[in-house]
Parts: structure tokens; sequence; C-alpha cells
């Protein structure tokens, strides 16, 4: 096995007889300088022999692995302080090149001077990157300031990361691990999507501690499927303060709270297949089979059927005290998020139309909920008055509602109310939708033939559209039971009839025409 060093000389090669004993070959030409490891884990450096007909020069260097380093350039105007004083105050670098592309430079000041970065990028320009200050008054620490020595190997780093972000690579060298592909991944979402953060936290807590360190071209399907298993047998974490040791909830044994730990695991394994994939389309990953064949646990995201009735939705808003009554209210009226709610500014009501701009949702896009009167009516009389630019919603000292603000006194309001279990404010979303669609069912069966089928198709998509939803299958999965008899009602008027009765030779017992006991 051989492992050639960064630094070696383009072109020099040497004729390698035997390391240690161990015969390599007569025929053996390799570039120099470079590592041979022999089948008994002997490591040598070989360096070039000036003679191309003798034995390699080697040195031991022990039974380990060992990683050759690039050679250091000689420069006499540079490579001391003493050297560098001698040298005249100009604005211009002193360089010395270093590699192909690859400059070093030295620009001299009154009281000392910095190192800087030299790369050429094409079309006869380059590129100037600084390394730090020189050695010239203070001594080289490698950190803070370099001597000409250090500075070489700083610059080989820095050009080597800076060719490597060019190719799409990680910027630092190894394999390209799941860490890596996490990490531009959520890079990407932070800009994208606004469920970033609870996809880092996934990725944190649940992803990294176990596959982060793995090479995403050496994972397996079946290092997923022991990851998503023991994911989903783990009890739930608890929120922790920040140093203290990680809370868990207590694991229960019943089939929801197993069917609970699935559907958190199945949520968690979305976020890494999505990230590997996008790593994959970017050529990073050759193959995408590892992961394709990792199925998520199956009828684990069933449906959230959790809603309140109209009279324990009215005991609520009856027990909740003014501001958060407030708040609730334009829940129940639009199905709209508890962080949508928050981010209302008094402009996006619009009195005309009857509707409230949503400015940025869920998935990153906009949208515009269409109000009942009742919903049109709060928000009207909520916005009278206001500069445009006032949070539509605000406690009773005028501070703005902020992440988890709601949930203590959802709980304490749904206490007062005599509501148990405890809903948590994303129910009245499920509330407003669920009654939303069973309303829509007695109003199918009104007028003529046609009102029945154009109520029909798209009830599910119009609660969709409201809810921020790009299509029915969201709907369809948490709200469709809420109107079995949609499916029914629609096949009755829909399916085509042709008016043809042809009575057959046996009528049916209590229906035949005619007949008698006798």
């Amino acid at each position: 096995m051989l492992k050639f060093g960064d630094g070696a000389p383009y072109g020099t090669r040497t004729r390698v007889f035997a390391v240690r004993g161990t015969e390599i070959g007569s025929s053996a030409f390799i570039h120099v300088p470079a590592i041979i490891e022999t089948s008994a884990k002997i490591v040598a450096y070989v360096r070039p022999c000036s003679c191309s007909f003798a034995m390699a020069y080697w040195t031991f260097i022990g039974h380990k692995d060992f990683t050759a380093v690039a050679r250091t350039v000689q420069d006499a105007k540079l490579a001391t302080r003493e050297a560098r004083r001698k040298l005249a105050i100009r604005g211009k670098p002193y360089f010395r090149l270093l590699d192909n592309g690859l400059h070093l430079g030295y620009r001299k000041g009154k009281t000392g001077g910095v190192w800087l970065l030299r790369q050429y990028v094409g079309n006869e320009a380059y590129k100037f990157v600084p390394i730090g200050p020189t050695d010239d008054n203070v001594d080289a620490d490698g950190k803070v300031f370099f001597d000409f020595a250090q500075a070489q190997k700083k610059a080989r780093e820095l050009f080597a990361r800076r060719k490597r972000e060019e190719a799409g690579l990680p910027t630092e060298a190894g394999p390209y691990t799941v860490r890596a592909c996490l990490d531009e991944y959520l890079k990407w979402m932070e800009g994208a999507r606004k469920s970033a953060p609870d996809a880092r936290y996934r990725a944190e807590a649940l992803i990294l501690p176990v596959l982060g360190g793995k090479a995403c071209a050496d994972l397996t399907a079946a290092d997923i499927e022991k990851w998503r298993d023991a994911t989903a047998k783990a009890p739930a974490r608890l929120r922790t303060r920040r140093g203290e040791k990680q809370k868990f909830s207590e694991q229960g044994r019943d089939d929801e709270a197993i069917r609970r730990r699935r559907a958190s695991t199945n949520r968690t394994l979305t976020i890494l297949k999505a990230a590997l994939n996008r790593a994959w389309r970017a050529s990073k990953i050759a193959a995408d089979d590892a992961w394709r064949r990792v199925e998520p646990f199956e009828e684990a995201d069933a449906a959230r059927i959790r809603y309140l009735t109209i009279d324990e939705a009215k005991r609520l808003i009856n027990a909740a005290d003014s501001d958060f009554r407030l708040l609730v209210r334009a829940a129940l009226a639009t199905g709209c998020r508890y962080g949508e709610l928050c981010a209302l500014k008094v402009s996006d009501f619009n009195p005309d139309t009857g509707t409230l701009h949503i400015r940025t949702s869920k998935s990153g896009k906009g949208r515009h909920v269409v109000l009942a009167k009742e919903g049109a009516a709060l928000f009207a009389s909520t916005a009278a008055g206001r500069p445009g630019d006032e949070p539509m919603l605000t406690k009773a000292n005028g501070s703005p509602w902020l992440a988890s603000h709601q949930a203590r006194p959802m709980r304490e309001t749904c206490a007062r109310a005599r509501i148990g279990p405890p809903a948590n404010f994303h129910c009245l979303r499920h509330t407003y939708a669920s009654h939303t669609i069973m309303n829509a069912a007695p109003k199918m069966k009104e007028g003529g033939k046609g009102q029945e089928i154009s109520a029909v198709g798209p009830i599910l998509l119009v609660v969709a559209k409201n809810l921020g939803h790009a299509d029915t299958r969201m709907v369809e999965k948490h709200y469709g039971h809420m109107a079995p008899s949609f499916i029914a009602d629609a096949i009755r008027a829909a399916a085509p009839r042709f008016d043809v009765v042809e009575p057959g030779p046996i009528a049916p017992f209590g229906r035949a025409k005619g007949s008698s006991d006798g």
C-alpha cells in the first residue's frame, strides 16, 4: 500500500527494491517522498536516491500510520526574520511559489510584516487571502504569529480548503460524512423552510450522535434500519436546560405510545433521507440505494382526530382571559397555526375581501385565508383604528405572543372550562377544519343535482388551501373521516343513469307487486 506525500516534487521517481526485507519488486517505481506500508505493518518513508540503479533510502517510522507532509520551500530572503529585515519596505508583497497556482507573499511594513496567500483563479486574475502577521517582532506560535514554515503550512491548508469548496466537497479533507451532509442540508433549510429549527434539533439529538461520523459512501440500509429501530424504542426526550443531563419521559408500553414514537422516528427519518437525496443529486454521493431501501414504520402516522365540540369550544372561549380569548377566537375562526397568528400585522386583514394574509407559513409560502362573517367581524373590530404595522394579536400589556407562550394559558383555560384531557393549542386548528368539513355535508343536499356535485368536489381543496396545504392529501388523511358520507353522496350524485330496468324472473321478498299469501 502506497501513500503519497502532498508535497512530492512533480515527475520525481525512484526504484524501490525492498523495505526491511519485504520484497516490493525490482520494477516498482513510485513518486517520492512516499510511504510504504508492508504486510507486516512496517512503515517506511522513502526518499529519492541520486542513483537510479541503487536501492532507495528508507527511514523506519514505526508500526503506525504516517501522513507525509508537504516539503518546506526554502527562500533565503524570506526564511528568517534577519533576512527579512534587509528587504525594503513596500506595498507590493514579496512572493514565493509554493505550488502550481499558489504563492506565499510577504508584505513588509514600517513596524512589521504580514503573510498572505495568492491564488491564481484564471484569466490572469489572482485572489489574495491574509494569513497573519509574521514573527518579525514576536516569536511565532503557529496560531497568531507565523514564521516562514508555518506560513507555508497555513497557506497550503487555505488553498486546499478553497479547492475543495470549488469542487463542492467538504472544506475538511476526508470522506464525505453524514455530518457534513446534514450540515449542508440544514444550512439550506434555514433559508428555505420554517421547519429548519425542528430539523436541526432532530438531527443534532437523534441522527448525528449515531450516524454523524459515518461516511455516506459506506452507509448501508442495515445501518439506517438499526438506527431507525433503536430510535423508535428509545423514550421521548423532554425539554432540558442547557448543561443539564438530558431528561426523558416515561416509556409507555401501550399501542398509542408505540405509535407516537414510531411517528416521531418517521419524521426524523424523512430529514435524514432528504439530506442524503440532496447530496446525491449534487453528485456528492455515488448511489442512493442504501436509504431508498429503508421504509418508514407503517400505520404510524395515524390521523389526529382530537377536536373540540361546539359546546367545548364555547366553554373554552368563555373561560379564557381577555387577551388569550382573542387568540383562541382567531384560531377557531381561521384554522391558522399559533406561529402564523403571532406574526399577523393589522394590515394583513383585508376588510374589502374578508381575507387574512398569512405572509409566511410552515411551507415557506404565503396564502390568503378566507374568513366567514363571524371571523371577518372579529378581525374588523380588532384592527379598527390601529396602524397597519402593529401586531394584530398581543397580550393585555401590549407585548407580543412568542414561542410557547400559549401553552400555560391553554392548560389553565381547559381546566376552568372542564375540558379533559386538556387540549393543546393546535387542537383549535383541528377543530376549525373538522367542523368546516362536517358542516359542508348538509349543504350538499340543498338545491338541485348540479349543486350537489359542485359541493362535493372542492370542499376538501378549499379547506386545504385555507389551512396552507398544497393539495388535499393532508386534509383527507386527518379530516376525511369527519364526513364519511362524502364518497357515497358523490358517487350517487355523479354516477351515470341509464333508466333501463328489466324485470328478472325472481322478485325479492316483500317487493313483488301483486303477490299474495294465498
